[in-house]
């Protein structure tokens, strides 16, 4: 089994949306707290949106970068074990591969986005293409 695995990458259009999925394996999802990257060729690896786990008493929280925030929306379905990113609005300049990741334990979700990576997430998926064009 592959810990995570994102789908419903492809082709967008300008000013369309699309939503990817990040499906969960062998754990349960609700319980770590959950991260979208993505990286563009030639671009370094941005954090985009990551939401806290599900169990917490204080609640959950989300942090969007402010290239995405008011367009894209982190949300968990704990029945499908599965979180979410809806992407509105989509611009050319969000075509990159986009990466979901699952770490246990994180201070904040802002600190989660901003250095999140395969070195230091528990589990990190393969990656699904988007790509904004006309």
């Amino acid at each position: 089994q592959v810990p995570l695995v994102e789908s419903g990458g492809g082709l967008g259009q300008p000013g369309g949306s699309l939503r990817l999925s990040c499906a969960a394996s062998g754990f349960t999802l609700n319980y770590y707290a959950v991260g979208w990257f993505r990286q563009a060729p030639g671009k370094e690896r941005e954090g985009i949106a990551c939401i806290s786990n599900g169990v917490s008493s204080r609640g959950v929280s989300t942090y969007y970068a402010d290239s995405v925030k008011g367009r894209f929306t982190i949300s968990r379905d704990n029945a499908e074990n599965t979180v979410y990113l809806e992407m509105n609005s989509l611009k050319p300049e969000d075509t990159a591969v986009y990466y979901c990741a699952a770490h246990e334990i994180i201070t904040t979700v802002q600190t989660m986005c901003m250095v999140g990576s395969p070195a230091n997430m528990k589990y990190w998926g393969k990656g699904t293409l988007v790509t904004v064009s006309s």
